[in-house]
């Protein structure tokens, strides 16, 4: 299908200004280049050659199960928090084949730029239910609590060694009516180089995301449309990278 063709398109490297997380600036692109991967079944990742990078592959495939085991976890206590069955979101076929992705990210620094609005990566939310990022202390890294508040403020994050920093996604939001927000963030311009790992956890492609009825009421009515994961991921991913 050639809907599922533009997701799995991005598992591949992404140059430098290749995409643009906030849709709204007018610049050229964020200044971070990354390597994405995804599911690993099947034949879709490009990989480099083993006698480039001796076991690279085989580190990086360990290091992906090892962070979805860890967020299939997070999600069992999330379920829990709201009075589901630990297993809630395996019994709605978020587990079956999820669209997880590791991105490895790299962020230049010193970048000769005059437009102020250039970032690392600019203000967004992550699009699925949750995020696990590990990053290399360089500080740079920001949220905003309240995404209509104006004007924005700002906080920096600060790193903690051997620790992951954890952002809920827009699905978890839809999925809990605002219950559990995603947070805005961004990635200030380093002025020195910038590594990440982000491993973005969503869900099954038919998984549909819809309000849990213990998050609405008819005072609190539900404030998102049902929708499936693939179609809200490839909505996303074409304002992001105009795929």
């Amino acid at each position: 299908r050639e809907d599922e063709g533009d997701h799995k398109e991005l598992q591949r490297y992404s140059p430098l200004y290749a995409g643009k997380l906030d849709t709204t600036l007018s610049t050229k692109g964020d200044s971070n280049e990354g390597f994405y991967v995804g599911q690993l079944a099947g034949d879709l990742n490009q990989w480099p050659l083993e006698e480039d990078l001796p076991s690279w592959r085989s580190t990086i495939e360990t290091y992906y199960q090892q962070l979805l085991s860890a967020g299939t976890k997070l999600l069992f206590l999330i379920a829990l928090s709201l009075k589901l069955d630990e297993d809630f979101f395996e019994k709605v076929g978020a587990f079956n084949e999820p669209l997880a992705s590791l991105g490895l990210l790299h962020y230049p620094g010193d970048l000769d730029s005059s437009n102020e609005e250039i970032y690392g990566a600019s203000a967004h939310s992550d699009f699925g239910m949750l995020t696990l990022l590990a990053t290399d202390g360089v500080p740079g890294l920001q949220i905003c609590r309240e995404k209509s508040e104006q004007p924005q403020v700002w906080e920096d994050v600060p790193s903690m060694s051997g620790a992951f920093i954890v952002n809920i996604g827009d699905m978890m939001e839809r999925w809990t009516n605002c219950l559990f927000r995603s947070r805005l963030h961004r990635v200030l311009p380093p002025r020195q180089e910038r590594y990440s790992v982000a491993f973005f956890l969503n869900p099954s492609k038919d998984c549909n995301v819809e309000c849990l009825e213990s998050c609405c009421s008819e005072d609190c009515p539900p404030r998102f449309p049902p929708i499936k994961a693939l179609d809200y991921l490839e909505e996303r991913l074409r304002l992001t990278y105009g795929l």
